[in-house]
C-alpha cells in the first residue's frame, strides 16, 4: 500500500491536471458526504486573543483563526512562519526558504503593521519589522496559534494594525491540579514526546525534537527545531542556512490560587541575505540573527479575580554583511517590558480588564547609532453581555511615548449569535510608531553609495479601521461541523510610514550619501486606503471509522490607495489576491497532506540584477506519510514547490524551486 500510495503522489506532483481533478475529487467527497467528525478541531474554540478573557471565538466579535500546534507535525511545512503561510488571509513575504527571513502580512498593511505576541507579551524587534517572524519557541511546544485579522491597539498598542499573531504554548496554558481546583486526574497528568528527522537535497539536513509532561502542579516542555542547507545556487553564492530555535518552560501552582510560569530560549539564524534589502548586482550578503528570550508570568486568580503580572527581557544581536570588501552592520537591541492585567468578573454578563503595559526600546549600532525610547500605556476593556445571544466589547488605551506624545486609542466590537449564525463588526484607533531601523538607517556610515535610509523626523502613524462580517456554523451533529466566514473591512490611514525612492538632490540630509547614489527614503505617505474582503472556510469530516479529512481555505480580495504619487516600496508590494489553504486526508495508517498558495500582486522588474516579481503565482507543497505501530512511527516523503514554480515574494530575493526530502516522524503521548 506505501508504494502504491507514494507513486500516486509522484504522478500528481508532476501533472497539475492530474492533481486538479484529484483535488476536485477529494473536495467533491469531502463537501456531498456526511461524516462523522474528528474530536481534534473546534471551529468556534476558546481564545484569549481579542480582549485577555477568555471566550468562545463567536463572541468576540473578530474574526479569529485559531492553529493547533499539532498542525505543524501534519503539515509539510519547517517552520512557524511556513505554519502561518497557511492560514487563511495571512500573507508570507518570504526572503528565503525554513525560517530565514519572513515578512508578515495582515489585510494589506505593511510588515511592521502586525504585532506579534508569545503568551501575552509582544516580541516586535525594536531594530526592524524584518525579524518579527523570529519567534522564540520551538513548535513542540505550541499549544495554539491565534491569529486575530484587523484593528487591535486599544489592547495590544502600537503595531496591533494590520492584525495580532498571538503564539499561547502548552506550558503556560497548562489547567494545573492543585488542591480542591482539580478537575480529574486525566487533565493533570500527561506526557507527549515527538521527534522528527528530515533529509533532503541540496544539503538539507533538520531536525524537531520536544516533550512535555504535566502533573498535579507542575508543567515543564521544552524543545529543539533546527533547519539547515548547503542551498540552491544564487548569484555567485549559494543560498545556505543554519536556523536553530530551542526553547524551555515551566509552570508551578504554589498555592490554589497563585502559580508562576518561565521561559527561556535561545534563536540563532545564519543564512545567505543576497538581494533581501537591495536590487544591486554586488549584494552578495550574509546575515546572522542571534536572540535570546527570558519572561517570568505570575498569576493569582481567586473567585471572580484574576490578577496576572508578566516580565519579559528580549536581546537580539544582528550581524549583516552586505558583501566580502565591506564593513559588517553590528547592531544590539533590547526590548524590556512589564504588563500587569487586573480581570474582574462583576456577573455573569460582565467583565472588567484593566492593565498597565510598560516597555524600554534601546539599540546600540555601527550603522544606526545608539538610541533608547519608552513606553508606557493605561488600558481598560468592557466585556457586556446583553440578552443570550450579543456581546459588546468597549476598550481604550492610553499610549505615552518618550519624545513623541501621548495618543488615546479607543475601540469597540459588537457580536450577536444565534442559532447558526453570527454577526459581528467593530471599529477602532490603531498608531504605529517609527522603528529604529525606519529612523536611523545608514545613519552612522562613512559613505553610503545606495539603499534605504532613515528619517529622524518620522510622525507615528494613525489609522481608522472598520469590518462587519459573518459566520454561519453548520452543525449536523455533534460530531459533524462546518463553517464560512466572510468579512469586509477598510482601513483609513494617515502618515504611513514606507520607503520612496528619492533622487539625491531632494534627500533631506546628504553629509553621509554619494551625490551619483539613489536611495529609498522613509517617509510619511499623506494618505493611504485599503478596503478589502476575506472569505474563509474550515471543516472536518469522518468520511468513516478510518478516514478523515481536514481542509482549511481562504480568500482575500485587497485595494490599496495612496495619495502619494511616487509608489511605495512595501504598499505595492502586497497582493491584490491572496488564496491559500491546507488539506490533511488520512486513511488508515496513510495520510497525505497538501500546502497551497495563489498571489496575485503587481509585477515589478531590477534588470540590474535580472530579477523580476511576476503577476502571480500558484505554489503547492505535498507530504505523504505511512504511519505504524499504533500511529507512533512514521515514515514520510515530502516535495516542496512540487510544480517547480519560479518566484520571488520580494524583488531580487528569488525563492527556491522544487525540493525533495524524507524523513522519519515519532510520537508518543499518554
Amino acid at each position: 500500500m506505501m508504494t502504491t500510495c507514494l507513486s500516486l503522489l509522484i504522478r500528481v506532483l508532476k501533472n497539475p491536471a492530474i492533481f486538479a481533478s484529484t483535488s476536485l475529487g477529494l473536495f467533491s467527497l469531502f463537501a456531498l458526504s456526511n461524516p462523522l467528525f474528528a474530536q481534534d478541531i473546534s471551529l468556534d474554540p476558546v481564545t484569549v486573543t481579542s480582549s485577555l478573557i477568555e471566550k468562545r471565538a463567536s463572541q468576540t466579535g473578530r474574526n479569529i483563526a485559531v492553529i493547533k500546534g499539532e498542525y505543524f507535525q501534519n503539515l509539510p511545512v519547517h517552520s512557524i512562519d511556513d505554519l502561518l503561510r497557511y492560514v487563511p488571509g495571512v500573507e508570507i513575504q518570504a526572503r528565503g526558504p525554513m525560517g530565514s527571513q519572513s515578512d508578515i502580512v495582515l489585510r494589506g498593511g505593511t510588515f511592521q503593521q502586525v504585532l506579534i505576541i508569545l503568551d501575552g507579551l509582544r516580541l516586535n524587534d525594536p531594530n526592524t519589522g524584518h525579524f518579527n517572524a523570529y519567534i522564540p519557541i520551538s513548535p513542540s511546544e505550541i499549544e495554539r496559534i491565534e491569529v486575530l485579522k484587523g484593528a487591535s491597539s486599544a489592547i495590544y498598542g502600537s503595531d496591533a494594525v494590520g492584525g495580532v499573531i498571538h503564539v499561547i504554548s502548552k506550558t503556560f496554558a497548562a489547567r494545573l491540579q492543585s488542591g480542591s481546583e482539580a478537575e480529574n486526574v486525566e487533565e493533570t497528568q500527561k506526557t507527549s514526546v515527538n521527534a522528527a528527522l528530515t533529509a533532503g537535497e541540496y544539503g538539507l539536513k533538520n531536525v524537531n525534537v520536544g516533550a512535555f509532561v504535566q502533573k498535579d502542579k507542575l508543567a515543564v516542555s521544552a524543545g529543539f527545531l533546527s533547519n539547515n542547507a548547503s542551498g540552491v545556487q544564487q548569484r555567485g553564492i549559494k543560498g545556505y542556512f543554519h536556523n536553530n530555535t530551542a526553547s524551555v518552560s515551566l509552570n508551578y501552582a504554589l498555592s490554589p490560587s497563585l502559580n508562576v510560569a518561565v521561559r527561556s530560549s535561545y534563536d540563532h539564524r545564519d543564512f545567505a541575505a543576497q538581494n533581501f534589502y537591495t536590487a544591486l548586482k554586488s549584494d552578495t550578503a550574509s546575515e546572522k540573527v542571534k536572540t535570546s528570550w527570558n519572561q517570568i508570568k505570575i498569576g493569582y486568580k481567586k473567585d471572580k479575580t484574576a490578577i496576572t503580572l508578566d516580565g519579559g527581557y528580549k536581546f537580539v544581536r544582528d550581524q549583516y554583511l552586505f558583501n566580502p570588501h565591506s564593513i559588517a552592520n553590528n547592531s544590539k537591541s533590547q526590548l524590556w517590558q512589564g504588563l500587569l492585567t487586573w480581570q474582574q468578573t462583576f456577573t455573569q454578563s460582565t467583565n472588567l480588564i484593566a492593565g498597565l503595559n510598560y516597555q524600554n526600546r534601546n539599540i546600540a549600532s555601527n550603522d544606526r547609532g545608539d538610541h533608547s525610547l519608552s513606553q508606557l500605556a493605561p488600558f481598560v476593556s468592557l466585556v457586556q453581555n446583553i440578552g443570550p445571544n450579543f456581546t459588546v466589547t468597549p476598550s481604550v488605551r492610553l499610549d505615552w511615548r518618550e519624545s513623541i506624545g501621548s495618543e488615546v486609542v479607543p475601540q469597540i466590537n459588537l457580536s450577536y449569535k444565534k442559532d447558526n449564525w453570527q454577526l459581528r463588526g467593530s471599529a477602532g484607533k490603531t498608531i504605529r510608531d517609527a522603528d529604529f531601523t525606519e529612523r536611523f538607517n545608514n545613519y552612522q556610515k562613512a559613505l553610503v553609495t545606495g539603499g534605504n535610509v532613515g528619517n529622524p523626523a518620522l510622525k507615528a502613524e494613525k489609522s481608522f479601521s472598520y469590518e462587519a462580517g459573518a459566520d454561519w456554523f453548520l452543525t449536523n451533529s455533534s460530531t459533524n461541523q462546518f463553517k464560512v466566514s466572510g468579512t469586509f473591512f477598510q482601513r483609513l490611514q494617515n502618515d504611513l510610514i514606507d520607503y520612496v525612492s528619492t533622487p539625491y538632490a531632494q534627500m533631506p540630509r546628504k553629509e553621509n550619501l554619494s551625490p551619483t547614489g539613489t536611495f529609498g527614503l522613509a517617509l510619511n505617505i499623506a494618505e493611504v486606503n485599503t478596503t478589502g474582503f476575506e472569505l474563509d472556510l474550515q471543516t472536518v469530516n469522518s468520511l468513516s471509522t478510518n478516514q478523515k479529512l481536514i481542509f482549511n481555505a481562504g480568500l482575500t480580495w485587497l485595494k490599496s490607495e495612496s495619495s502619494n504619487a511616487q509608489p511605495s516600496f512595501y504598499v505595492s508590494s502586497h497582493a491584490k489576491f491572496l488564496g491559500n489553504f491546507s488539506a490533511i486526508y488520512q486513511v488508515s495508517g496513510f495520510s497525505i497532506s497538501l500546502n497551497g498558495l495563489y498571489k496575485k500582486r503587481a509585477a515589478r522588474e531590477a534588470s540590474a540584477i535580472e530579477a523580476n516579481i511576476s503577476k502571480d503565482y500558484f505554489l503547492l507543497n505535498a507530504r505523504a506519510e505511512y504511519a505504524f505501530l499504533n500511529r507512533s512511527l512514521a515514515v514520510f516523503v515530502q516535495a516542496d514547490n512540487a510544480f517547480d514554480v519560479q518566484y520571488s515574494d520580494l524583488l531580487g530575493s528569488k525563492m527556491p524551486g522544487r525540493w525533495a526530502m524524507a524523513g522519519l516522524r515519532f510520537n508518543f503521548a499518554k
